[in-house]
């Protein structure tokens, strides 16, 4: 980028900086944009495709998952990468409506570009966005309605709807309404719900009819010692985040032997370390030990002769969950364990699962700890069952928290676009045409629906719009039928809260790109800065 001043050019950014200014730079970012929202249009909706990714190392992933599909994609561009947060938001924040999200997103961006082609300054546009989602908000506020028990299932349904397992959505639903009202607290008079105290463990092998509910922490982990017993009743748990092995040091280091009788010295000295760190372990009156780092095979043999059953290499966010769920305190050091320090589970057993052992702990002391373990036929099936229970044990949280929800099938987004374009006619000015562009964009929702399904889109858009126009506020499209329906009584529903954000998302994400004037990509150095060699400071 130069400058000019009295006939000298002036350089302000680096050789080989590229900038884009003006109108370029908002087309750039807007087809950025709409072509990552256009690469996950086709998944929407039950009738919608999957897409098959690869990554570096040849792992294939084949999923329908809005936020997935982003992530993996390895997305280069700012503006596209904007849109690609916008699904990973929806995910967070509700696990549901990750590609209505981004579909909203790339359809308010193409409004926007036809507006501004007539001359509608990008302010403006933002301004209507605004208006026009807080609106929407409201409406969507009005025509939701009270959630009951009965309606959790169908709610858990419908996010499972689509994911490639609807010959199992009937047990996947009920596993996840079971799980999810186990671990409902009230605090305030409010209902609140922590997913993470669901876990979620899968097999590749057996049938996802397999599937269950256990009330208690699962792992994939077995045994360290084919001694060891396979079943603890009364367990008293060691959770341990340091080794049981003999301790490395921090700096290289060289031990010179000169004859024979000092080796035996030298292994005699290791040798004692690791029975008196057993020693602790057994003199704590632990029967289990879960060990987030290493267990010396000497170690292992001593514990084994104790009777005590003992796992290592464990994550510790499962070590975490564990001390949440027994009561245990994560130990640092093994001067530190005590009585005191252990947690405490009716059983710890190592059950086979298919061809493989896994660790179950039930029983627990704190009764609110919960694990879904998922079963399939391939590992590429309990891999889209573990994102399709995600997705359903988030919309059944936020349906009890809320305890609000609304039709599904494109019905509530066919309503907002009636509602907004009467609104648009009381307002006046430029904004006006912000609005009814910001209804139009809600109408891709049961047009992808239709186009996904095999159907003829402005044949099902036509009879919607009339059936709302009616009064009819829960009409929405069967896919499978390819008719209007109540939406409400087929029990096609989701939560009021996936939609609010969803449209809140991607107004926030469309008017971020449009306020975009100016794209500076900064050159690479030829000669990047070497970081200081410390190995060499004294």
């Amino acid at each position: 980028m130069t400058g000019q001043m009295g006939g000298q050019p002036i350089f302000i950014l680096k050789q080989g900086t590229e900038r884009n200014r003006g109108e370029e730079a908002k087309r750039g970012n807007i087809m950025a944009a709409r072509a990552v929202a256009e690469a996950v249009r086709t998944t929407l909706g039950p009738r919608g495709m999957d897409k098959m990714l690869t990554d570096p190392a040849g792992l294939v992933t084949i999923t329908n998952d809005g936020a997935t599909i982003l992530e993996e994609m390895s997305i280069k561009h700012p503006a596209a990468k904007i849109v690609a947060n916008v699904a990973k938001t929806q995910d967070d924040e509700v696990g549901d409506g990750t590609t209505t999200a981004a579909v909203l997103t790339g359809e308010l961006l193409k409004g926007a570009q036809e507006l501004m082609e007539q001359g509608i300054h990008p302010t403006t546009i933002i301004s209507g966005y605004n208006i026009a989602s807080n609106k929407a908000r409201e409406v969507l506020s009005d025509i939701a309605v009270e959630a009951t028990d009965e309606h959790l299932r169908k709610i858990a349904q419908t996010a499972l709807t689509g994911k490639g397992i609807e010959f199992s959505k009937d047990k996947l639903s009920d596993l996840a309404v079971r799980a999810v009202k186990s671990i409902v607290k009230k605090e305030n008079g409010k209902r609140t719900v922590n997913i993470k105290d669901i876990s979620i463990e899968r097999r590749g092998e057996g049938s996802v009819e397999d599937s269950e509910l256990i009330s208690g922490i699962i792992l994939d982990k077995t045994k360290t010692h084919q001694s060891m017993p396979v079943r603890i009743e009364d367990a008293k748990i060691a959770i341990l985040a340091t080794p049981i092995e003999v301790r490395k040091t921090e700096t290289k280091s060289e031990i010179s032997i000169d004859g024979i009788g000092q080796t035996r010295t030298f292994l005699e000295q290791e040798e004692r370390q690791i029975r008196e760190a057993s020693e602790k372990v057994i003199k704590s009156g632990a029967n289990a030990v879960f060990c987030q780092k290493g267990v010396d095979d000497m170690a292992r043999y001593f514990l084994a002769k104790a009777g005590i059953f003992v796992t290592h290499r464990v994550k510790k966010n499962d070590l975490l969950k564990l001390s949440r769920a027994t009561g245990g305190k994560l130990i640092t050091s093994l001067d530190e364990i005590t009585p005191e320090t252990l947690g405490h589970a009716g059983l710890v057993e190592e059950r086979m699962v298919g061809n493989g052992e896994m660790i179950f702990i039930t029983e627990c002391k704190n009764p609110d700890t919960y694990s879904i373990l998922l079963r399939g036929g391939t590992e590429h099936v309990v891999t889209s069952l573990n994102r399709a229970m995600h997705d359903a044990l988030r919309v059944v949280g936020v349906t009890i928290e809320d305890g609000k929800l609304v039709a599904g099938g494109g019905s509530p987004e066919m309503e907002l676009s009636l509602r907004l374009r009467e609104y648009a006619s009381t307002l006046s000015g430029r904004e006006q045409l912000a609005v009814n562009r910001f209804a139009s964009a809600m109408e891709i929702i049961p047009k992808t629906l239709a186009e996904n399904a095999g159907l003829d889109a402005i044949d099902m858009l036509a009879q919607l719009r009339t059936q709302h126009e009616k009064g009819n506020k829960y009409a929405g499209l069967d896919v499978y039928e390819g008719k209007s329906v109540n939406m409400l009584e087929n029990g096609v529903i989701e939560p009021l809260r996936v939609k609010n954000q969803a449209i809140a998302s991607a107004t926030e994400a469309a008017s971020l790109i449009l306020r975009i004037d100016d794209v500076i990509s900064s050159a690479k150095d030829a000669k990047p800065k070497k970081k200081p060699d410390l190995s060499d400071l004294d």
